[in-house]
Order: structure tokens, then C-alpha cells, then sequence
């Protein structure tokens, strides 16, 4: 492309040149040729009123006198006068001449005659001048060439570079501009394609991560679930394995439903009216086998029927990365505790354990902040399922650690006896 904006704008310079300066070679030789024969005529018009002056004043004229009003290297002059023999002054040019001839008031006659070589030669300076100046503007314009073309070469060579960083996965935008408004205009278009594309790389990513995480408790919980029915012979306990692990495939899948859907829009949810005890036991009859294994305990307390609106499986979720978080940061029994405050329900999750340092208390819904050697993905996850939903997720005390998660709710079932009873299980 370089070498084509160059070959062009040479080729339009020496079309212009050849047009503007043949017709100004023509010019110039017509104009110095009648220049010439102007000065000739000139000089043989001031020679004859020489001589006429020195005729009608009756002095001689004679060749030493016109010697010196002649210039002898530049012409050759002749004068005839009546009745006596002609006078030459000058030298006679050989070749071509430029010729004039002038009568005299008394009867004289003089011619003045200049070698068309002074002409041929002062054509040639001004054939060199133009020359010279053509050649100065072929450079010029060869220099204006390889600049504009290294102005429009570069950025172009530079934007296929991004896009080729882009065809092979780098999408940082380089926010480079030319000064080029077209080339401009390239450039922030690929620069906001590389945006699109790192936050659809990053979103791909966090899908993966997340998904992973979140699905990793429900399967081992699940291998523990089959596990048990190959252990056992007992046709009932079979069944009755067999239908948790059924439950818990259905909250996989809905588990990686919502995380595709979360993925793709943030705050596009399914809320519904839901009954928090269901969740809630749920989690519990999940959860007890690990606890126990870990020679901990798990319970909930606090205000039974309460209903929020939300997504069940959601809703699970959050609770799920709370208790994990639990067993494996907390220490003693974790306790799951509803309560009201507002239009909203309150699900605290809390337990014996140290509590979360100072320095991480303000970042711990941050991704890859970890107390400990974990992920740190767990309860960013969990904050932004629950935000989903239209609740929050917070953290309302450090040490006990205690976690609140917020819902709206609809007004409490009350019990047949018209109070809410305590749920302590």
C-alpha cells in the first residue's frame, strides 16, 4: 500500500508537471524570442535617430563614431547612407540571425542584426530553471508521498496487528488513535470489540469457576448418597437414598440452570412465593451427614412459616455456600436462624468458630478473598444469587461470624394458635 500512495502521487505530481511545464517551455520560447526581435528593432530605431541627428546637423558619420553606441558583441549593425558606401559596425554573425531594419528621415537606412544563438542560450537557462524547479517539486512531492503514505501505511499496519491479537485471544484494547478520522473510527471499533470480548472471556470464566464450585459439595454429597446404597441391603434404606439422591440431581440441575441464566443477565430471576422452612430442612438433611462426620452439629431456630419471594433453588444455594463456609472456616454448631425485620425475612447463618479477620471483614464477598487456602468464590457467588433474587447478602457480625440473608416476604403464616412458633430443630 505504500509503495501504491507513493507511485500515485508521483504519477499525478509529473502529470502536472508535464502538462503546466511543456506549456510553460511554450511560452517562455515565444516570449524570449519576441522579446528579442523587440530589442532588435529597438536598437536599430535609436541608431537611426543617431544617425538622422547627425545628418541634419551636417557631421559625419562615419564607423569609429557608431562603434560606440553599437554593442559589438551583441549585434551587428549596418547603415547605408545615399550616395556613399554602406557602413558595417560589429561583427557579422554566422547561422541565424534576428534581423530589423530602420529608415531614416534622410533617406538612410540601418540594420541591426543579433545571432539567434543569445536567444537559443537564454531559452536554455530558462528551460534549467524550470527544470530545476520541476525536479525540486518531484522531490517535494515524493518526499509529501512517503510521509502521508507512512501516515496512512502505519495505522493500518497497527490495526491489522490488533485484530490479529484479537483472532488470537488477547483482547486488550491498545486506545491508539491517528488522527485519521476514518482510521480513528477502525480503531474504536476494535477497541470495543476487544472490550466485548474480554468481558464475554471473563464471564466464560467465571461461569467455569463458578459452576465448579457450586457443583462440587452437591456431587460429593451425592457419591455419598450412592455410596450408602451399595453398602446397604435393606430394600427401604435403598429407597429412601435413592429418592434424596433423585432431590439432589434436581437441585444440580437446577443449579447449573440458574448459573447459565445468572451468567447471561445478572438480574433476570424466576421469583416466586416460597416457603423458607422447606429450604431449610432441605439443607439441614444435606448437610447433617458431612457435619456429623466432622463431629460437629447443625440446627435452626427462630420464627416458622415465613414465606419470601425469591427462587428456591437460589435461595438453596446461597445457604449451601453459608453452611460450607462454615464447616470449613467456623468451628462448633452452626445455627440457622429466621427472623423478621421489616417487610423483609432474615435468614442468619452463624457459628463457634474465630470469625473472620479485621482486614478481611469489608472484602469478603470480594472474589479470590480467602481467609484461608479456599477459593474465595463461594460467597461472591452466593452475594450475587441473592442479589438476583432482589435480596442481599451480608455480613452482620465478624467474631461469631454471623451472615444475614435478606428476602421479601410475604405476611407470616400464623400457627393455629395465632403466634409464630419457634423452629428448632
Amino acid at each position: 500500500m505504500r509503495r501504491r500512495l507513493i507511485q500515485s502521487t508521483l504519477s499525478v505530481v509529473l502529470v502536472v508537471i508535464a502538462v503546466f511545464g511543456v506549456s510553460l517551455v511554450i511560452v517562455e520560447t515565444r516570449t524570449i524570442s519576441h522579446s528579442a526581435q523587440e530589442r532588435v528593432e529597438s536598437e536599430a530605431v535609436r541608431l537611426a535617430s543617431i544617425v538622422d541627428s547627425r545628418l541634419f546637423g551636417e557631421q559625419q558619420v562615419d564607423a569609429e563614431m557608431l562603434r560606440d553606441q553599437v554593442t559589438q558583441d551583441r549585434y551587428y549593425a549596418v547603415i547605408r547612407l545615399p550616395g556613399e558606401a554602406p557602413i558595417e559596425v560589429g561583427t557579422k554573425p554566422d547561422g541565424d540571425v534576428i534581423t530589423a531594419t530602420e529608415s531614416g528621415e534622410e533617406g538612410e537606412t540601418v540594420t541591426v542584426q543579433e545571432p539567434r544563438s543569445s536567444v537559443t542560450r537564454e531559452v536554455g537557462r530558462t528551460l534549467l530553471i524550470i527544470a530545476l524547479v520541476a525536479l525540486l517539486a518531484v522531490v517535494a512531492a515524493v518526499l509529501l508521498a512517503v510521509r502521508q503514505a507512512n501516515r496512512l501505511a502505519s495505522p493500518l499496519t497497527d490495526l491489522a496487528e490488533t485484530a490479529e491479537r484479537l483472532g488470537s485471544g488477547d483482547p486488550r484494547p491498545r486506545h491508539k488513535r491517528y488522527g485519521v478520522p476514518e482510521l480513528d473510527r477502525v480503531a474504536d471499533v476494535l477497541d470495543g470489540s476487544a472490550e466485548r470480548i474480554a468481558r464475554m472471556l471473563t464471564a466464560e470464566r467465571r461461569l467455569a469457576a463458578d459452576a465448579s464450585h457450586q457443583l462440587r459439595t452437591p456431587l460429593t454429597a451425592l457419591s455419598m448418597r450412592l455410596e450408602e446404597i451399595t453398602l446397604t441391603g435393606d430394600l427401604d434404606t435403598v429407597k429412601e437414598e435413592a429418592t434424596i439422591a433423585l432431590t439432589q440431581v434436581e437441585r444440580l440441575t437446577d443449579v447449573v440452570e440458574r448459573l447459565l441464566t445468572n451468567s447471561r443477565d445478572p438480574r433476570t430471576g424466576s421469583a416466586v412465593t416460597f416457603d423458607l422452612d422447606e429450604v431449610i430442612q432441605q439443607q439441614l438433611a444435606e448437610w447433617r451427614p458431612a457435619y456429623r462426620s466432622a463431629g460437629r452439629a447443625i440446627v435452626s431456630s427462630g420464627k416458622r412459616h415465613l414465606q419470601a419471594v425469591g427462587t428456591p433453588g437460589a435461595v438453596a444455594q446461597v445457604l449451601a455456600a453459608l453452611i460450607e463456609n462454615s464447616l470449613m472456616h467456623g468451628g462448633g454448631t452452626v445455627a440457622l436462624r429466621t427472623r423478621v425485620t421489616g417487610n423483609q425475612a432474615v435468614i442468619e447463618v452463624t457459628d463457634e468458630g474465630p470469625g473472620v479477620p479485621a482486614d478481611l471483614g469489608a472484602r469478603i464477598f470480594e472474589r479470590a478473598i480467602s481467609g484461608r487456602n479456599s477459593t474465595g468464590i463461594g460467597l461472591a457467588v452466593a452475594r450475587d444469587l441473592a442479589e438476583a433474587d432482589g435480596g442481599r447478602l451480608e455480613m452482620l457480625q465478624t467474631k461469631p461470624p454471623v451472615f444475614g440473608l435478606f428476602l421479601s416476604r410475604t405476611p407470616v403464616r400464623k400457627s393455629l394458635g395465632g403466634e409464630d412458633e419457634p423452629m428448632i430443630r
